[in-house]
């Protein structure tokens, strides 16, 4: 992220993490760089840390906000929270297919596991989601950073967000 921050013009999170942009990427984002989240609660984009660097964004139209850093501008799509759901109509495609490669192993994991099974609710096991993650990435080309503590921390917790 932070090789990217230095030259990337569009920027949607989809970690389900907090800080997946934080104040140090935002820092060093070029002028005219967008913002959005799509993939948790408002917690990916440091938000709060943009409004440290420029306390009064300027609206520029619904859901487009415009934070400016001195002579650099960062523009915040759906003021950091759920872009394809405040902004939008609901999900693109390339996140819906992430959701039924999970539907599709799901099913296969209780078909391999019948009559092992309580009948009670699953969690998808981790790794049935992490390796339709990796897939996705390396389809498109993309690669994984370790986590930092902070973030480690939250993805056990769950104690913020909403």
């Amino acid at each position: 992220m932070l090789e990217a921050a230095k030259i990337g013009e569009i920027f949607v999170t989809v970690t389900g993490d907090k800080n997946a942009i934080d104040l140090k990427h935002l820092r060093l984002m070029k002028d005219g760089v967008i913002l959005a989240n799509s993939g948790h609660f408002d917690c990916e984009i440091n938000v709060a840390a943009l409004k440290k660097l420029s306390p009064k964004p300027k609206t520029i139209r619904p859901f487009l906000e415009e934070y400016c850093l001195g002579k650099k501008r960062l523009y915040l799509l759906a003021e950091g929270r759920l872009v394809n759901l405040a902004a939008a109509e609901g999900h693109p495609a390339e996140v819906m297919d992430l959701s039924f490669a999970d539907q599709a192993l799901a099913a296969e994991y209780l078909v391999k596991n019948q009559g092992k099974l309580k009948p009670q609710v699953y969690v998808l096991p981790k790794r049935i989601d992490k390796e339709v993650a990796r897939l996705k990435l390396k389809a498109m080309g993309w690669g994984l950073e370790k986590l930092t503590q902070q973030q480690k921390k939250y993805l056990i917790s769950w104690q913020e967000g909403t």
